[in-house]
Parts: C-alpha cells; sequence; structure tokens
C-alpha cells in the first residue's frame, strides 16, 4: 500500500471547528501570525496551524469565522475530495502559494482528529515507528533589516549554551570573506540556503557568482540548497559540487521535483509546500523509490504546526539535516532548557500529536 493508501480510509466525523490567532513579535520590523484550526467531533479535538506567510490573509480568515461546510462523515479521501471544491479564503490570497499552506492546515487537524477518533497514531498506522529526530537550526546572521551588522555571534553564543548544535545559514551578498572563515572554523554548518528562487521578498539574495564560490569553497561538505541556475556563470561555478545542491523553494509536487535540472540526492519536503495530504504522501513515496533523500523545512510555526514537521521528519526521514529545530530557537534569544539534537519525541498515543 502507499503511504495515502494506509491514510485515506481513516474515517472522520467533523461536527464543528474554530479558529485561534496566534501572534509572536520577532523583531520590532516583523510580527510572525497564524491561525490553528480546531477541527471538533466524537468528543475529541484535532489541531492543525496556518502557516500563511501574510498577515491580512489570518486577519480575513479569523474575520470571516468557521463559515465552510465541513460537517459530517467522511474519510480522509472523501474530506480531500471535499475541500478540493472549497475556496478556504475568504478573501482572495495575497500571493497564491498561501492555497497550499492553508489546505494543509486543514488537512493536518482532520488527520489529527481521525487518529484521535480511531484511538491510534500516526505511526502505528503508517507502520513507521518515529525515531529520534535529527535538527539544525535556521537563522540569518543579521544585516538586511534586522539589527546590527552580519557576524557570527548568533552562532558563536548559541554554542557556547547548545554546544553540538548544527546550523543552516543564509548567506547575503554582504558576507565577507572573513564572516565565511569564522563560520567555518566551528564545523556546525550543515547546510546553506542560496535563497535563490526568491523574488520580491525580504529574504531575496541576488545572484552571485562569487558568492557561490566563495561559500562552495570555504564549506566543502555543506548542503548548497536552492541556488539560482539559470544564471550561466553561477551554474558553471556549482558545476563541481552538484552532488551537494538540495532544493526547497521550487517544490510544491511530484513534477517540481523531476523539473530540477538534475535528479538531486536530497530535497527539502515542507508539508505546508505541498498542501492536500496526498500530495505529501506521494512526495514521500516518489523520493523512497528513487533513491531521493530528505528533509524536513519550518516555516516560523508559533504551535501544532511546529509538533507536524517534527513528527513527519521523525517518522520519513529522522537523520538528515532536518529545518524542524524546536519553535524557541526562532526568538531573538532562545531560553535556555531546550532539548538537543537528536530529539526523542513525546508521540501521543493517539493523533498526529504530542503528548
Amino acid at each position: 500500500m502507499s503511504t495515502y493508501e494506509r491514510l485515506a480510509e481513516l474515517r472522520v466525523e467533523i461536527e464543528s471547528y474554530s479558529l485561534e490567532g496566534l501572534e509572536q513579535q520577532y523583531t520590532p520590523e516583523f510580527s510572525r501570525l497564524t491561525t490553528v484550526i480546531h477541527l471538533a467531533g466524537g468528543g475529541e479535538e484535532g489541531l492543525g496551524e496556518d502557516v500563511v506567510y501574510e498577515g491580512l490573509d489570518h486577519v480575513s480568515l479569523q474575520a470571516a469565522g468557521p463559515v465552510l461546510d465541513l460537517t459530517g462523515s467522511h474519510t480522509m479521501g472523501s474530506l480531500g475530495e471535499r475541500l478540493d471544491g472549497l475556496d478556504l479564503f475568504p478573501d482572495p490570497p495575497v500571493r497564491e502559494v498561501s492555497r497550499l499552506y492553508r489546505r494543509w492546515a486543514f488537512e493536518s487537524a482532520a488527520l489529527d482528529l481521525a487518529l484521535r477518533q480511531a484511538g491510534r497514531s500516526l505511526g502505528d498506522v503508517l507502520g513507521r515507528p518515529p525515531r529520534p529526530l535529527t535538527y539544525v537550526v535556521s537563522m540569518r546572521l543579521g544585516g538586511s533589516g534586522d539589527e546590527g551588522p552580519e557576524s557570527a555571534d548568533k552562532v558563536t553564543r548559541l554554542l557556547e549554551r547548545y554546544p553540538g548544535t548544527r546550523f543552516k545559514l543564509d548567506p547575503t551578498n554582504t558576507w565577507s570573506d572573513e564572516l565565511m572563515a569564522e563560520l567555518a572554523a566551528t564545523g556546525a554548518v550543515d547546510s546553506l540556503d542560496l535563497k535563490g528562487h526568491y523574488r520580491g521578498t525580504p529574504v531575496d539574495v541576488e545572484t552571485d557568482p562569487e558568492l557561490y564560490r566563495k561559500v562552495a569553497e570555504t564549506f566543502p561538505e555543506a548542503w548548497i540548497e536552492d541556488p539560482d541556475l539559470s544564471h550561466p556563470e553561477a551554474a558553471a561555478v556549482l558545476e563541481p559540487h552538484r552532488h551537494r545542491i538540495t532544493w526547497d523553494a521550487p517544490i510544491h509536487s511530484i513534477a517540481d521535483i523531476e523539473a530540477l535540472p538534475f535528479q538531486p540526492r536530497m530535497v527539502n519536503i515542507k508539508p505546508s509546500r505541498l498542501g492536500p495530504l496526498a500530495e505529501l504522501c506521494s512526495a514521500y513515496d516518489f523520493c523512497e523509490q528513487e533513491g531521493i533523500g530528505a528533509y524536513g523545512g519550518g516555516q516560523s510555526e508559533l504551535s501544532v504546526g511546529r509538533d507536524h514537521i517534527q513528527y513527519l521528519a521523525a517518522v520519513f526521514h529522522p537523520e538528515t539535516p532536518n529545518d524542524t529545530a524546536p519553535k524557541e530557537f526562532n526568538l531573538p534569544e532562545p531560553p535556555d532548557g531546550l532539548p538537543q539534537s537528536p530529539i526523542d519525541l513525546p508521540i501521543a498515543p493517539t493523533g498526529f500529536r504530542f503528548d
């Protein structure tokens, strides 16, 4: 049976749902909004988190309230078909890709509810017990709108408090040779996200073949994520390093993986980027069949959404450089006492959740 076939026949009874708005101020300029979906039925509750980036889309959703007709007796498969015919946005989204993010929020909540009602856990139904989760801490080092100039201070301070931590870093066009050397000397950098497929966002990085060359040479063992290979010179610089190139932002379907310039050794599978549960499960199966490694990625989740991506990573790819660190690492100053990698996740006996 395929992964989705194992889940599609799960029954789920939905009686009502409600919306819970969350907000976290990360910097004076940036406040993250998300919405938790609460699905209720049969004396149980299922939770999912909408991680759409644009705050206006959350304001619109929460103001409209629970207006979708989701009530009734479904299977996960038939509920997916019902969602295919519904517009989950009371107003058109700021970005069209946000439709996938919201779809995942509702389907992950439904999966949690279905498993709770069945008295089973996700790992049990899939026949894949979760294993200890390896994670990396993802960060940008400053500058480009952040407070203070770019430096290695954030990395070195965190290593002092949490020795052994591994990192996924976002090089920018202003990284100096000295900064790269200092970061490389830590031996703690597992991957570098070149942001080569972002356009019109606060995290855009201009395609610079010289930056690409320095990153590849200074960090010879690190994964190189999302380079812009449409630039001939940049593609030529990275040709000797293509075995280390991995992809994130372009991946919304199996077709996107097949359309890459070459078959990668590794891709970032973000559940919210895939959207429907059927698409996510098919992507996991495809990568396994094709011998493509996978790692998970986060989207600044504030609540149960982070639990979900950790759970999935622990089931499908626990030992890769998963960008699924505890969400508190996203805070300007992470607290003490966070679980260090690898984590034995507190998997609940039923549902798609932690105890």
